[in-house]
């Protein structure tokens, strides 16, 4: 059994004592419970880590997402590639447990607030898991590929995630989709696997029954867990967590 945890949308904001604060209290719940024989194997950070994509809100990230635990870290809409990395190639990564492996793609575009799983992304990921051979695969990103419901963020999806879908298909041995973006917890499928999408830490946005404003600011940061099996299947659980 693996255990994955996922945060997402942190959006650093030059020294936000109330981000900050909501941050600190995830970091301290993931922190706390990392060791032991039921340890947390990997952290994926899917997107949005800082507000602005500004230097300095880098700087304030690497400073308050600090942990032993093994971590993948994408970009979403509200960073910037050159701030974060010194360049303008996508920020994707890989990380191979004994028995599972974990892709971060950038489904970030520069310049735009939705998002795109290029072809030369989806390309080096199949050589990921080509390479790695027959073990399971969970793929995480940042903006979902289909309509999830929140008619503003699905306007900031995924631009045509036909050439995702195919990708997906072919690969048999890919048990999951991670995403973040809507700052919301949710669960569907997507090219036949489960597609989870995260809370946010720095905020929740709303369904549409919930109030005419974007934002929902009643509700504490979450956490999603997810769990591989020896099956392979995914099971999600979360957590939110109290500030203070």
């Amino acid at each position: 059994m693996f255990v994955v945890a996922q945060i997402s949308d942190l959006h650093f904001r030059n020294s936000d004592p109330e981000q900050l604060a909501r941050v600190d209290a995830v970091m301290r719940y993931l922190n706390d419970r990392c060791g032991g024989p039921s340890a947390i194997d990997a952290l994926l950070v899917t997107g949005d880590l800082a507000d602005d994509g500004l230097p300095g809100q880098y700087e304030e990230a690497a400073a308050h997402v600090i942990t032993e635990i093994p971590t993948l870290t994408l970009l979403g809409n509200h960073d910037d590639r050159i701030a974060y990395h010194g360049g303008l190639q996508p920020v994707n990564s890989s990380l191979l447990l004994d028995g599972l492996l974990l892709l971060g793609l950038d489904s970030s575009v520069p310049g735009r607030q939705d998002g795109e799983l290029t072809e030369t992304t989806l390309a080096w990921a199949s050589e990921q898991i080509e390479a790695a051979g027959d073990v399971p695969v969970l793929i995480a990103f940042h903006h979902p590929p289909i309509d999830v419901g929140m008619p503003f963020m699905d306007s900031i999806r995924q631009l045509d995630p036909s050439g995702f879908e195919a990708f997906v298909r072919r690969h048999q041995n890919i048990v999951g989709l991670v995403c973040g973006h809507i700052h919301s917890p949710s669960a569907t499928t997507f090219a036949g696997v489960p597609l989870v999408t995260a809370p946010g830490v720095s905020s929740t946005l709303n369904l549409p029954f919930e109030g005419d404003d974007v934002l929902n600011d009643t509700q504490p940061p979450g956490i999603a867990f997810h769990f591989i099996d020896d099956t392979g299947r995914l099971t999600t659980h979360f957590r939110s967590v109290r500030l203070g």
